[in-house]
């Protein structure tokens, strides 16, 4: 049992699947940052400085009542919405770049090895 579990750690798809997690998670706190340090206060500077995550409902009598927070459930699916656009376009960018490497002409190599020998003897022929 402790092999085969050592052959399906070793697998491939395991490993990539393991390094495409923690690259997921680094890239996760990357656009989270540009959403919230960057991006909300641009649209907050345009909205009149509204933040809609302080609304919310109050369930009960006293301190510890529950509260209905709508607002922070509408703030959640705007930024959703915002970093779902962000990695949108930065996917778009790299098919883009990609598409052009992929059409792009491939340089002359010049001539091959067997071309410059043949050109070789032909001159020492002369």
């Amino acid at each position: 049992m402790l092999k085969e579990f050592k052959d399906f750690i070793a697998k491939g798809n395991v490993m990539d699947m393991a390094v495409g997690i923690i690259i997921g998670a680094a890239f996760t706190a990357i656009i989270g940052s540009l959403v919230e340090d960057l991006i909300n206060p641009i649209i907050s500077l345009f909205m009149g400085g509204i933040d809609f995550s302080s609304l919310g409902i109050k369930l009960g009598e006293g301190e510890d009542a529950a509260v209905f927070a709508y607002g922070k459930f509408i703030m959640a699916i705007i930024n959703f919405l915002i970093i779902a656009w962000v990695v949108f376009l930065l996917v778009k960018a790299v098919n883009k770049t990609k598409k052009a490497e992929e059409e792009a002409p491939a340089e002359d190599p010049g001539p091959s090895e067997v071309d410059l020998l043949i050109e070789i003897r032909d001159s020492l022929k002369k």
